[in-house]
């Protein structure tokens, strides 16, 4: 018989004001992916800090290859061949990336650091994943998705008996999923367990054998991934029936921001388009296709080189920052929450009301009741769970989304730019976020949409923006609106909207 390589008994994990996981029991066993599923919140990124030493529990006990362990630090977990993926980048971003993957395991003679092995080292790990990438590149100078995938390749680079994956897929390309997913496999078929924590149910009936589901910081049920179903796991995870929402498109006639010929230089160029109001325009395109600069572009982090824009009926020749963005009625939720959406050192109260300060003000004093008032508003609204001053880098990765979400929502702003907004959120607070985003169309607003996520840019969108190399590389009305389309104008295979070459 074989036995648990990780046994958790009644772990229970207590925060001054909240109880992050409560009883928890679950057993790992080598050669086997398990999934832990629930939603944000849940307790899962805790149980995996306990189980990489990061924290320890309050109650309870973790064995490992059946010794109870009886400290709880990183050393100890790596000592005993567990490594972790977490799902927000543990990486020294001006280090390199052969530094940073060889970062308290380099290679050396005596006192000197062998260079050329450490170098060969961290190619052959490189190539295993299919990392087009020079180990000399710096890590500040890689995008969200090549950082993920140095993230994942600086903990395989180790032998270990136990990989933790936290959200391993969330910036990642379906190809590069699939070379994941081919190194998991290659990684199960030598003994190593994996855990792994996705919100993306698709990948969940893919890769895992079992599946472990945690609400509320409870243990609600193992089950092999073959007694499953869409349905069975949302209710298990929910602890209800949930109906996905969907929305009736009419035609728009106002037009609220025009765009023409707009370049910026090194980022994008020759875009031109426009926004209805009460619309989502949805924008598509592979990696490093120019989404996120466009965003960037629309809310004054990039200069405008030349072109215009003109909102609600006024023309700008360049936006000069996101306080001119805010100013004219442009609203941005980022693709990276922790460095460019939340301040993780401030509480939450404090993050929402960041991009409204000025409009909380009275003279040089700010209104501390009405942004009181604003917090509580969009805690409730978007059922985001944190405690008063609780600070944003304390909460999950979804409610620090929430957050994020709340702080562009607080600003007031007529069109609101939501780039991934449902990047590493699970499936219950993607559907209240759905729900948001049609809310605030029902109150006028337009909602420019960037997502990785097929299903969403399809289901969410009236028209969908195609980006290519940085350029505009055509607009899919809704009819048009396919997938095959879309990968037609993201590949250049098609340069119009009937996919002809």
């Amino acid at each position: 018989m074989v036995n648990p390589i990780i046994k958790v008994t009644d772990v229970t994990k207590e925060y001054p004001g909240t109880i992050a996981l409560s009883g928890v029991n679950m057993e790992i066993y080598p050669g086997e992916v398990h999934t832990l599923a629930g939603e944000n919140g849940a307790g899962k990124s805790t149980l995996m800090k306990i189980l990489a030493g990061a924290i320890s529990p309050t109650i309870g006990s973790i064995e490992v290859n059946g010794e109870k362990l009886t400290e709880f630090s990183p050393r100890t977990s790596s000592e005993k061949g567990i490594g972790i993926i977490y799902q927000e980048f543990n990486l020294v971003p001006h280090l390199t990336v052969e530094e940073n993957i060889m970062l308290g395991k380099e290679k050396r003679k005596g006192l000197f650091v062998r260079k050329q092995l450490n170098t060969q080292i961290t190619k052959d790990v490189l190539e295993k994943m299919n990392i087009k990438k020079s180990t000399s590149t710096y890590v500040k100078d890689l995008g969200v998705a090549d950082q993920q995938l140095v993230e994942i390749a600086k903990a395989i680079s180790q032998d270990v008996n136990v990989l933790i994956m936290d959200e391993p897929t969330a910036a990642l390309t379906s190809d590069e999923v699939e070379s994941l997913f081919k190194l998991m496999r290659s990684l199960k078929e030598n003994g190593v367990a994996i855990i792994y924590i996705s919100h993306k149910f698709e990948e969940i009936f893919e890769i895992s054998d079992k599946v472990t589901v945690l609400r509320d910081g409870n243990y609600i049920a193992t089950k092999p991934i073959e007694e499953l179903d869409y349905e069975k796991l949302v209710k298990l995870m929910v602890g209800r029936e949930l109906t996905m929402s969907s929305r009736a498109r009419t035609k728009k006639e106002e037009t609220i921001l025009i765009a023409e010929n707009l370049f910026s230089k090194g980022k994008v160029a020759n875009i031109s388009f426009d926004l209805k109001k009460g619309e989502v325009l949805g924008v598509a395109g592979l990696l490093g296709s120019g989404r996120t600069e466009l965003a960037k572009v629309l809310y004054g982090l990039y200069p405008i080189t030349s072109g215009t824009i003109s909102v609600k009926g006024k023309t700008y020749s360049k936006i000069d920052s996101p306080e001119h963005a805010l100013k004219i009625g442009i609203g941005l939720i980022p693709e990276d929450r922790k460095k460019e959406g939340v301040v993780l050192g401030l509480d939450c109260e404090v993050n929402t009301n960041l991009g409204a300060t000025k409009k909380n003000s009275r003279g040089l004093f700010l209104d501390l009741k009405k942004e009181k008032s604003i917090s509580k508003e969009y805690k409730d609204k978007l059922s985001i769970k944190y405690y008063d001053g609780q600070l944003a880098g304390q909460l999950s990765g979804g409610n620090q989304q929430k957050v994020v979400i709340a702080k562009a929502l607080a600003t007031d702003a007529d069109i609101l730019i939501f780039d991934e907004p449902t990047r590493g959120v699970d499936i219950g607070a993607k559907q209240e976020i759905y729900n948001l985003m049609n809310e605030l169309l029902r109150e006028g607003k337009s909602i420019i949409m960037i997502s990785s996520e097929m299903g969403e840019i399809l289901n969410l969108s009236d028209r969908i923006a195609v980006m290519k190399e940085g350029e505009l590389a055509g607009i899919l009305p809704f009819d048009k609106a396919t997938q095959e389309n879309i990968f037609s104008l993201s590949s250049g295979i098609s340069k119009d909207l009937e996919g002809k070459t």
